[in-house]
């Protein structure tokens, strides 16, 4: 029996997506985006998922894309699209649990997903240069746009890794912990997620991604349009319920931080 490259567990509103290619770094083959492609349409077309956590089995995060095809097949079967498999792939909050390297195409993976966190053991690198082939799913541009052009271009330019440290340190990682507390820390952001309201929390992941690619201005009239349009489904017993939720949470909090 051939075994699966990609493995799925879903419980309690969360769907652990893992990249099973262990022995290759989780390097994306063909197989292994094919089965990506298809996961992200299965999540998505399911009503009970309203968080995703994706991370890679082993040591690493993911490769990038898988270098032994590559060199048998050339750059000419990549043609294929490949924004599915990145950035509007689910419809729900992903969070990227980058457990080890992530390198050029695992890069861009992990910057495609809405909340990253690192474990200590990770490490990020751009070797499109140093292979000697264009980004194709945004790199170029999701990069400089998060952490500026100068350290993008450091990054891009060199081929040279950078630590989880200095990821944090300038803005690519939400967070940096321990390798053994990185998926009970990822589930807890995952459960915090589903404690709010999911339909809006989906609305309000696809309100901020439209806005970051327009100009503020466009972007200020994008958010009163969803408002606009939002506001009228909203019940004032339903704004009650969550109110009295909301002060719950902040009352338990508060009470767990002064112990």
């Amino acid at each position: 029996m051939t075994k699966e490259v990609l493995l799925v567990e879903k419980t309690n509103g969360i769907a652990i997506v893992t990249l099973n290619r262990p022995e290759s770094m989780n390097a994306l083959s063909n197989e292994l985006r094919q089965a990506l492609s298809f996961v992200y349409q299965d999540i998505n077309n399911d009503p009970d998922i309203h968080v995703i956590l994706l991370t890679g089995a082993g040591k690493a995060f993911c490769a990038g894309l898988d270098l032994k095809e590559l060199s048998t097949d050339g750059l000419a079967v990549q043609d294929q699209p490949r924004e599915d498999m990145f950035k509007k792939g689910f419809k729900a909050p992903v969070i990227a649990a980058i457990n080890g390297p992530a390198i050029t195409g695992g890069f861009e993976l992990a910057l495609s997903c809405d909340i990253l966190i690192a474990s200590s053991n990770a490490r990020f690198a751009d070797t499109h240069a140093r292979v000697g082939y264009i980004p194709g799913a945004g790199l170029s541009q999701i990069l400089s746009r998060i952490i500026g052009p100068y350290r993008a271009k450091e990054i891009s330019l060199t081929g040279n890794f950078i630590s989880a440290k200095q990821a944090y340190e300038w803005g690519l990682v939400n967070h940096v912990v321990k390798p053994e507390e990185l998926m009970p820390f990822c589930m807890k952001i995952a459960r915090d997620i589903l404690s709010c309201v999911p339909e809006v929390v989906d609305k309000y992941k696809e309100l901020i991604d439209k806005g970051f690619n327009t100009t503020l201005k466009e972007g200020l009239q994008l958010e009163r349009q969803v408002f606009a349009d939002h506001a009228r489904t909203v019940s004032s017993d339903a704004v009650a319920t969550r109110r009295a939720d909301i002060m719950k949470r902040g009352r338990d909090q508060k009470n767990k931080e002064s112990k």
